[in-house]
């Protein structure tokens, strides 16, 4: 039997994260994964979701002020997570909070992201934040992989201590193109509705895919 790491084995436990790959296949090109982000299982589970080839070149990133407030969570953050802590509260209004995934993807990483920039604890994701259309402007190269993160708003809902044990599945679309000449905001909304096609996906359509 195949050895999992400890993190994988628990993610799969608690909520399957059984990963439907319909409109791309889990290869080694760099990528940006977009997801809505409705718990705080959503970095795990969709880390853990990939085959780990791809985990040991993919970085989850996630705030600072839930990551990288000390104790076992920071630990796991970026010891397990290998995680780019970004700060949201511009402590530092003079720094850019994306250069962090600046400096990661010029490494040849690729990323896990949640553009909505905070938990929305429904099945759909809220709007869009810009730092996905900017990274897409400055890393043409990077494959931008829409995915969307089924029933984890229910495992573990905002306020919950643990996770309830439920069935979720991951499926990662298709790559989303560029546009040129594209505004910020139609490609932002185009980038959101890609993610919300995939929530309508039914088991016999990935089968086929």
């Amino acid at each position: 039997m195949k050895f999992l790491p400890p993190l994988v084995w628990l993610a799969r436990l608690l909520v399957g994260a059984y990963p439907r790959w319909i409109g791309c296949s889990p290869t080694a090109a760099q990528r940006i994964y977009f997801a809505n982000h409705s718990s705080h299982m959503d970095t795990l589970v969709l880390w853990a979701s990939l085959p780990a080839a791809l985990r040991a070149n993919t970085r989850p990133v996630a705030a600072r002020d839930y990551w990288g407030r000390g104790g076992l969570r920071q630990k796991i953050a970026e010891e397990e997570l290998n995680v780019v802590l970004i700060d949201r509260a511009r402590e530092d209004s003079s720094a850019d909070p994306l250069d962090p995934l600046r400096a990661a993807l010029d490494h040849g990483f690729s990323l896990i992201i949640f553009p909505e920039g905070t938990r929305t604890p429904q099945p759909l994701p809220g709007p869009f934040k810009s730092g996905l259309y900017r990274l897409a402007q400055e890393f043409p190269q990077v494959e931008l992989i829409p995915v969307y993160l089924d029933n984890l708003h229910r495992s573990m809902p905002k306020g919950a201590l643990l996770p309830v044990p439920i069935i979720s599945t991951l499926r990662f679309g298709a790559p989303l193109a560029r546009i040129e000449g594209e505004s910020r905001e139609a490609f932002l909304e185009r980038a959101r509705a890609a993610v919300i096609a995939l929530s309508s996906e039914r088991p016999q359509a990935e089968a086929a895919a």
